[in-house]
């Protein structure tokens, strides 16, 4: 059965000063049975935020950083609402005084708008408690790293190839967490309309079977505006580029990428977090000559 609500006219009463409360009790809700229930559609337990690093173009390719990375950041729906979410929220009400203002990678790092730094230090105290909000909270990290120049002498757009191998990889991690029977929603950022006519194409083309399982996936795209204020883009989008530069130049110190180690989907399970990823949770396309294909 149903239930429908009814508030009574009851009304709030004045401080000492005469001020009334903000948020009060006053408001008493009567539950009454009103009709059979309708059931809601079922989802799963889980939400996916995807950002990319580089472009996917083949014709121009940037020689110090020639790869393009997908990256899907999955979380569990009831911890990002009310862990995930506040911890960022709070972050940017420290800093700009309000939580308006996105977080953007490429604006960070080459200080632009919101993102001047007074100084050095200044920059480097914001980051350092960034990366702590990315290591303190829980998500699942799944990455593909497409290597532009190994790939350029084929007909394959980059996007397009990682997109297949993150929801392939995604579709494994809900069968571990059993959420494979409800539809997941895979959030991304608009591009424009060819290219998201486009995507929207290659994902269903995937999620209807043309996989390495044969098997429909449970997955639902959904289209986000660059300006939409989304807690689960902007930490895809953080993570995105140390994910590529850890290949670009592994010689290179990466604290950001030492953090997200331990974020990836690994083969051996929680006991394996840090060093089971290779191949697993992160594919690099085409495959180094000492990584074996899965």
């Amino acid at each position: 059965m149903t239930q429908s609500s009814e508030a009574t006219d009851k009304q709030p009463s004045p401080d000492a000063t005469g001020q009334y409360p903000l948020f009060g009790d006053h408001v008493v809700v009567r539950v009454r049975e009103s009709g059979p229930m309708v059931p809601g559609r079922q989802y799963s337990s889980y939400v996916v935020y995807v950002d990319e690093s580089g472009d996917h173009s083949l014709e121009s390719i940037d020689p110090q950083y020639p790869v393009f990375v997908l990256a899907f950041c999955v979380f569990q729906k009831a911890y990002y609402a009310s862990k995930v979410v506040p911890a960022l929220e709070g972050f940017k009400f420290k800093h700009f005084g309000h939580d308006v203002v996105v977080l953007h990678e490429t604006d960070i790092r080459k200080e632009r708008g919101d993102f001047r730094f007074s100084s050095r230090a200044h920059k480097d105290a914001f980051l350092d408690e960034l990366t702590g909000i990315i290591d303190a909270n829980n998500f699942i990290l799944i990455g593909c790293v497409i290597d532009k120049t190994r790939l350029r002498e084929r007909s394959q757009n980059p996007y397009h190839l990682a997109l297949g191998f993150c929801l392939e990889t995604l579709h494994e991690l809900m069968q571990e967490k059993h959420q494979d029977g409800l539809p997941t929603h895979v959030v991304v950022e608009c591009r424009g309309k060819k290219e998201d006519a486009e995507l929207e194409l290659e994902f269903r083309r995937v999620c209807a079977g043309e996989n390495k399982s044969g098997k429909p996936l449970p997955f639902e795209i959904v289209f986000a505006d660059k300006k939409t204020n989304s807690t689960g883009l902007q930490l895809a989008d953080l993570v995105a580029r140390p994910i590529g530069l850890s290949v670009v130049r592994p010689e290179q110190a990466n604290r950001a990428f030492d953090v997200l180690r331990r974020k990836f989907f690994c083969s051996g399970g929680r006991k394996n977090v840090g060093v089971g990823f290779e191949g697993w949770g992160l594919k690099i396309h085409p495959a180094p000559e000492s990584e074996r294909p899965r």
